[in-house]
């Protein structure tokens, strides 16, 4: 029994499951291909990666895969850097790198990516579809992408966002619910101000705007798949299913605690990058509670978390690591990503027909 939408007719892909597009080289090519071959739309997350890369993780991904693809940038918001912020917060961070053998390293370069170029980057490569979050591409990008036939995305926390992305002209949404892990895409109240869960977000958002919403926020299987379609989604969102495939980029230490995750807690928090994000609680996490307010900016702070990211990655030491994960990390399994979305379609058709 399939799914078929405004979605899956507009993107041309045959099960309204898109991959969410997680930043930090979890989405290789090989997993964003796999999805896509396998009748859902796989996506690169590519917030963090230099113009460069990025238009060779998109020409990697169009050897694997005939199918349409996104590919995902973040938004740029305005940000301070704030020396003494900066120090407070490495005087802390300094603990967690001797227990890691690191020095303090030397200020960056940048702290993020040129969006303009990888912009450029993404047009030039004529990608299927663009999504986005931490804000609202104005409509001068919207109407680029759009005039060469890609299919624009935008990222919702609650309904006035969705509002805001509808009135901009965007395609669709994705109303990213409070379950959801990985960063939140708020951008117009705090994130303290947005947490809605998916279940509440997706039928006030669907009852909102006049274009397709994507649920996301929870969604682990079939279940969870026919419950945002009663909620009106053309479509779910899904990252957290699909980080421990065999195909993902996620650290080892990162999958093991989600396949192990139980009844281990999810946190929101700013301790890894300076904006609200949920994973797995952790040792770093609560170390770095008693001064989350006074943290640098985002992408100040991620900037500077990087090296104890990094090396704790290489050593599984899961303490150290963001450990992204929405609130359902519990149902994760481990499989191939073809093999998740078959499986996903199969639980979705027991669904429905009970």
């Amino acid at each position: 029994m399939s799914w078929q939408t405004e979605l899956t007719t507009r993107l041309g892909i045959d099960h309204p499951i898109i991959q969410a597009p997680m930043a930090g080289g979890t989405t290789t090519p090989a997993l964003v291909a796999a999805v896509s071959n396998a009748g859902g739309l796989g996506s690169i997350g590519a917030g963090y990666m230099p113009p460069d890369a990025l238009a060779e993780a998109i020409a990697d991904t169009k050897q694997a895969t005939q199918k349409p693809f996104a590919v995902n940038l973040f938004i740029p918001q305005p940000f301070e850097v704030d020396e003494d912020r900066i120090e407070q917060a490495n005087a802390r961070l300094d603990a967690f790198r001797e227990e890691l053998g690191l020095a303090r390293p030397a200020a960056p370069a940048r702290y993020a990516p040129d969006f303009d170029a990888q912009f450029e980057a993404i047009v030039e490569a004529g990608v299927s579809v663009f999504s986005s979050t931490f804000g609202a591409l104005d409509q001068a990008h919207i109407q680029a992408l759009q005039s060469r036939g890609t299919c624009v995305i935008g990222t919702a926390t609650t309904v006035a966002e969705a509002r805001a992305l509808a009135a901009d002209g965007v395609d669709m949404i994705v109303a990213q619910g409070s379950d959801a892990g990985g960063h939140r895409g708020t951008f117009i109240a705090s994130a303290e101000q947005s947490m809605v869960g998916t279940l509440s977000l997706v039928p006030q958002i669907v009852d909102a705007v006049n274009v397709p919403v994507i649920a996301s926020g929870g969604i682990m299987d079939g279940r969870g798949m026919a419950a945002c379609r009663m909620l009106g989604a053309a479509g779910v969102q899904m990252g957290s299913a699909f980080l421990t495939c065999s195909e993902s980029g996620a650290k080892p230490a990162h999958k093991k605690a989600l396949l192990e995750a139980g009844e281990r807690p999810t946190a929101v928090t700013r301790a890894f990058s300076g904006k609200a994000a949920r994973g797995l609680n952790n040792r770093f996490i609560e170390e770095m509670a008693p001064i989350e307010a006074s943290l640098p900016d985002y992408p100040v702070h991620n900037a500077w978390t990087k090296d104890i990211r990094a090396a704790a990655g290489q050593a599984d030491r899961d303490a150290f690591m963001s450990l992204w994960a929405g609130q359902a990390a519990s149902l994760a399994r481990t499989m191939g990503a073809a093999e998740l979305v078959d499986t996903l379609m199969r639980e979705y058709d027991a669904c429905v027909r009970s």
